[in-house]
Parts: structure tokens; sequence; C-alpha cells
């Protein structure tokens, strides 16, 4: 299977399809190499999200973006494998801050051991992430700290919130943040890395960018329009935990929203199972709901004509795919 992503495999053209499958294979198996320390305590934190799975998008944007190359050499890899550490470390310190109790329908890391041991295993998957870019040399280095500089970022805006702005711009420039960045350096490291001219490692840069806002906001509508089955989490979980996501944040700017829809969503975290059901069902035929959507489709169109630049083949096809794979899951 490509990634754990439902229905994208399908997607992945019959061309390109081996190979991406057996670059993210071999993923798996270097990250567990990557996060591997001769202490026990580290090494079984370590390797606790790597073993609870994900959905590997990351890679898969390496592997994707390397078939309009070379995708044998052999720096795209570790430059995979990086990222992947990257996101991870992330994962540890977001559950610290959030205080959740699972992360991937496992037990957190902060939650079985401590959150001191989960930033200290954060760090320590950054530090190894760090030494593999040093091994991909100077721009490699440099890629991955401006693209850690530029998700720190993020996460901070999204502590302290919009503070008077424009909630919605806010929000979209968070996601861009803390999740696009990384997608949008991995796009880069794929044509990078397989030898694509300066031009086309610019425009994955841009495609990486516009799917990766698309593919984030298109999870947090699934949370709302999906049943669990589609999704992988039970509907709402974003609304009974008080997550301002962006169909949330358009039926609160919205005058045309229902007035009960608002004031159940000013209440921050909807606990109470009948408000909860009853914001979830309202939410569900807003006029924000259709709004979100909108938007999803405008960056996954950005995406779109971005690929419809580069070389064509079996490569640009996945991507086109991809764009309207994001489209589709959202309705």
């Amino acid at each position: 299977m490509v990634a754990s992503i439902p229905g994208l495999s399908d997607l992945v053209d019959p061309a390109v399809r081996n190979s991406v499958a057996e670059f993210l294979a071999n993923v798996e198996t270097e990250l567990l190499v990557a996060v591997a320390s001769p202490d026990p305590l580290i090494d079984e934190v370590a390797r606790h999200l790597v073993r609870a799975g994900g959905k590997r998008f990351r890679p898969l944007t390496v592997a994707l973006c390397a078939q309009l190359g070379d995708p044998d050499r052999p720096e795209l890899l570790p430059s995979a494998v990086m990222m992947e550490l990257t996101h991870l470390a992330t994962l540890y310190h977001d559950d610290v801050m959030d205080e959740a109790p699972l992360r991937r329908g496992a037990a957190s890391a902060n939650s079985r051991w401590s959150n001191r041991i989960a930033v200290y295993v954060g760090d320590y998957l950054l530090a190894r992430a760090a030494r593999m870019a040093a091994g991909l040399g100077d721009e490699a280095v440099r890629l991955q700290a401006s693209t850690l500089s530029q998700l720190v970022r993020g996460q901070l805006a999204e502590t302290v919130g919009p503070r008077g702005g424009d909630p919605v711009r806010h929000h979209l420039r968070v996601v861009e943040d803390k999740t696009a960045s990384l997608i949008a350096t991995c796009a880069r490291f794929g044509g990078l890395f397989a030898g694509l001219p300066e031009r086309h490692v610019v425009t994955l840069a841009e495609f990486g960018t516009a799917i990766g806002i698309a593919f984030q906001l298109s999870d947090d509508l699934l949370d709302i329009a999906s049943e669990s089955a589609q999704s992988g989490k039970t509907p709402g979980t974003d609304l009974r935990e008080g997550v301002p996501t962006l169909p949330v944040l358009y039926a609160l700017a919205g005058d045309e929203s229902p007035r009960r829809l608002r004031e159940l969503l000013s209440k921050g975290p909807l606990t109470d199972d009948e408000e909860h059901a009853e914001a979830l069902g309202l939410l569900r035929e807003s006029a924000a709901l259709k709004q979100a959507r909108e938007t999803v489709h405008g960056y996954a169109e950005a995406a779109r004509r971005s690929v419809a630049t580069l070389p064509g083949g079996a490569a640009r096809r996945t991507l086109e795919h991809l764009c309207h794979y994001i489209t589709d899951r959202t309705g």
C-alpha cells in the first residue's frame, strides 16, 4: 500500500507505483534504524511513534516528486527519513503542549512516560534529523533548519492566537507554517536530489506548500463531514476539544450562520454530548462548511496549476491525481 491514506494508492500511476511502494517500505526500515539508541529507555520511547504508523505523507511527497527525475539517487531516502523524523519530533512536543492522552490510537509518549521524557526524546529525534541533514550537505542543512524555524514560528502563532487580527487569515498562516512548510521541503528535496533543474525544484516547493495546506484543511473538514470509517477518528473530535478549525472560524465570522451554531461554537470545548451533537449537525448543514470546502479546492487547484508546468509523464499524472484526490475527499 502506498502510504496509510485510504484510496490514495489507487491514484499512483502504475508506471511508478512499485518504485514508490519500495521507497516507502525502505523508509519504514530506515526510520527504525535512525531512532535506535543504546539506551533502552530512549530506544523504546523513540520507537513508540514510528511503530504506531501514520500517513507518511511527507516521505510519500519526496518519493512522488523524485519520480520526475532519477528516483534511485542515494540522497533521496535519507532526506525522506530526515523529514519524517522532524515531523515525529514535533508530535512528541505537540502532545506535551496539548496534554494529549492519545496519538495515532495509542497512548501518547507523555501520558505513557512523562512530559519531560517526551520533550527530551523529541529533541533527540531533531538531533538525529540534523545529523542526517549534515550527511546530505550544506543545502540540506540550510533547508532543514529553515523549515524547522518556520514550523516553530507556526506553533508559536497558534499558541498565542490571532491577537486581534483576522482569525481566518491567522489560521491559514499557521497551517502553512506548521504543516505545509514540511511538505514543501519534502517536495523540494524530491526534485533536488533527483537531479531536476532549479526551476522545477522551485515549482515543486510551490506545489508542496499548496497541497500541504489543502491536505491539512481537508483533514479538518473530514473531522466534521465524514463518518469515523473515513476520517479514522470519532467525528467532531476537534469540536469536543475546542480546536478552532476553518469551518468553525467561518461560522463564527459569518452573520449568515445560525445564531444557535455561533452560540455553541463560542463556548469552546463542547464536552456536553447533546450540545456537541447539535453543533456538529448544524455545522454540517452550514454555509461555513461549504465555504471551507471551496477554500480547500482553491489550494488544490493552485497545486494543480503548479504541476501543469512540470514535465509530462507518469510522475506528473500522479501529482495531478493527488490534487484531485484532495478535492474529492472533502466532497
